[in-house]
């Protein structure tokens, strides 16, 4: 298996996460990269740098307002009259149906965020740029007939909507290379195993049909995003019954998260795709600190071996996982089972 990462990806350093009413440090640190480069280094798999695609992937899946947003966010921001923050957080949340996009720095900031953890400073866009350049990269080598690749991606990306940042992310590196492998695929299945709904994920593609979303995390009913992820949510329009959610209660250990999995796997081979990519979060694990669920690291294993066992080409990419005495071990498991399932790397 190969793997794609580039250092600019470790720039984007937050500070702002506001949980219940409070301030704290972000989870998505930098830090993050290292122990998940270190599950890599365990394995023995080397870290290729990623190739530059250029905007073009990134606008088939991100509309033009919210890129020229992004782009000039953090610059816009500095410029404020007064004093204005070190990061760009924003303190509205209009709603989207409003007749007239607003122009100013501080109204766009609310319309394409989605909430306040998704703060941007003088190195997010460049962060998550080559996050999605690493993403493209590893679609790239399996369109090129590797059987599997891997992008480390920081900023993580499936809480991106087509026009909105959200939790931690701001391009949806997931969606950017599943619409990369439909060039040459005509079906492509994304499945999310982060224990985070796939909001943006879903959102992106909910009503088209050539791209079936699977996801299985924590029950939204009382866990982010709150909002979305019930699993009365099959899509829209022609793309009904193309999206599938599997919510889990809290403290799901590796059992019952195996049966959902099988579950998910079902429904992908009945879809039959040629090609799919996985979200992959680790922060179902036992040790990570949203405790959302207990997956052991062994636990990993068997989730990697599963779904390499649909012997699918396959590009892995990174969302959640945080900081824990036992994330690289957990990255290593993971990558590990999807090595052994009969898939040469």
């Amino acid at each position: 298996m190969r793997a794609i990462y580039h250092p600019d990806q470790a720039g984007h350093d937050p500070s702002f996460f506001l949980v219940k009413g409070r301030v704290e440090r972000s989870r998505d640190s930098p830090d993050r990269t290292e122990h998940l480069l270190a599950g890599l280094a365990q394995l023995g798999l080397p870290v290729e740098m990623p190739q530059d695609f250029g905007m073009g992937p990134i606008a088939a899946v991100h509309s033009p307002e919210y890129l020229q947003y992004f782009t000039s966010a953090y610059d816009r921001w500095q410029a404020l009259p007064g004093d204005p923050g070190p990061e760009v957080v924003p303190n509205i949340h209009p709603n989207h149906y409003a007749a007239t996009y607003p122009t100013s720095v501080v109204g766009q900031t609310g319309w394409h965020m989605s909430d306040t953890n998704c703060p941007i400073g003088p190195r997010s866009f460049a962060a998550a740029y080559r996050s999605a350049q690493s993403a493209l990269t590893a679609a790239e080598i399996v369109m090129q007939g590797a059987p599997q690749a891997y992008a480390l991606c920081r900023p993580p990306g499936h809480h991106a909507y087509g026009d909105m940042a959200g939790g931690s992310c701001f391009l949806n590196n997931s969606a950017i290379a599943a619409q990369a492998l439909r060039t040459r695929h005509a079906r492509v299945a994304i499945l999310d195993i982060d224990i985070h709904h796939g909001n943006g994920t879903q959102g992106i593609f909910y009503d088209r049909a050539d791209v079936l979303t699977v996801s299985i995390h924590r029950d939204p009913a009382e866990f982010y995003p709150f909002h979305w992820g019930h699993a009365c949510e099959r899509g829209a329009g022609v793309g009904e019954g193309y999206n599938l959610n599997l919510p889990l209660p809290p403290a799901t250990g590796d059992d019952l998260y195996m049966r959902s999995l099988d579950a998910a796997l079902d429904r992908i081979a009945l879809y039959a795709p040629t090609a799919l990519v996985v979200a992959t979060g680790l922060d179902a694990s036992e040790a990570d600190p949203y405790a959302g669920a207990s997956v052991t690291t062994g636990g990993f294993f068997r989730i990697g071996a599963a779904i390499a066992g649909l012997g699918l080409p396959t590009v892995y990419c990174q969302e959640g996982g945080y900081v824990s005495e036992i994330l690289s071990e957990n990255l290593a498991s993971f990558l590990g089972g999807a090595c052994s399932a009969g898939v040469s790397a």
